[in-house]
């Protein structure tokens, strides 16, 4: 299996996620990548699936995986169902971390328990 078919579901992703100027080289048994994909949180998940394959240091692999907006960690357009709560647990695995994200959108949010679907949110950086 060569290794840019071993990676094939991280290129998948970048393509899935928008990522933009990508590129993907193999060489001597080495996969070069990179590109630029809109916020950190979707690098992150570049990377998580990187190291979901090759493990936490793969030496198979290099990514240059540049981010567009670093004002803020992630946009996230509200769903029917969402919570800050929920929202918080997605991007930062921890429930009680909803405030964060209140505090950053009180520009159109008066009430942390009220949120509506189509509203977009910033997930401002932990």
């Amino acid at each position: 299996m060569s290794v840019k078919a071993k990676y094939q579901p991280v290129l998948s992703l970048g393509e899935q996620l928008g990522t933009k100027d990508g590129f993907v080289e193999e060489l001597d048994g080495k996969l070069k990548i990179g590109g630029t994909v809109e916020t950190q949180y979707l690098k992150n998940q570049i990377w998580d699936k990187i190291k979901e394959i090759g493990g936490d240091n793969p030496s198979d692999i290099s990514a240059d995986i540049k981010v567009e907006v670093t004002d803020y960690f992630h946009k996230h357009t509200v769903a029917k169902g969402d919570t800050l709560s929920k929202i918080a647990k997605q991007y930062y695995g921890d429930v009680k971390k909803y405030m964060q994200i209140f505090n950053a959108n009180t520009d159109q949010l008066k009430n942390p328990d009220l949120i509506h679907p189509g509203q977009e949110l910033v997930i401002p950086f932990e």
